[in-house]
């Protein structure tokens, strides 16, 4: 079975999802648990890739949030927890660019940032170990949430 350190998977799924799918990826070598970071748009200093890294079928792509459900999907099941009464204007901010920082302002000015990021954190920390699971990798818990 693959070992990867939770830290540096988390740290590799928020690099991939940092931008919009496809633009930056990560993966892992099956071999060692060695995860690997490309981007088209960012140097990676000191970073040496397999050359077959990207057309080779024998490393483990890490998903994309949205892969998850953990962009928009996420952002409304905590507007239909927390904010009910407002579902409706989160969902429309969904509607076009800028719907991150509309949802949260709405959330500072509810006083409910904290709220959602621990609901963010919990949701990505339960992801990831199903998606784990699902592809045969073993969590090293080198840094669990709390």
């Amino acid at each position: 079975m693959i070992q990867v350190k939770f830290s540096e998977l988390l740290n590799a799924f928020e690099f991939v999802s940092f931008g919009v799918p496809l633009e930056q990826s990560a993966y892992i070598d099956p071999d060692t648990g060695r995860i690997f970071c490309v981007s088209a748009e960012i140097e990676m200093e000191g970073e040496l890739v397999p050359d077959d890294l990207e057309t080779s079928n024998r490393y483990i792509s890490i998903p994309h949030k949205n892969d998850l459900n953990l962009g928009r999907d996420l952002a409304l099941s905590f507007a239909e927890e927390g904010l009910p009464s407002q579902y409706n204007v989160v969902a429309g901010f969904f509607q076009r660019k800028g719907a991150y920082s509309r949802f949260k302002s709405l959330l500072e000015s509810q006083r409910l940032i904290e709220k959602w990021y621990r609901f963010e954190e919990l949701a990505t920390e339960k992801a990831l170990r199903l998606w784990c699971s699902e592809n045969g990798i073993e969590i090293i818990n080198d840094k669990p949430f709390p």
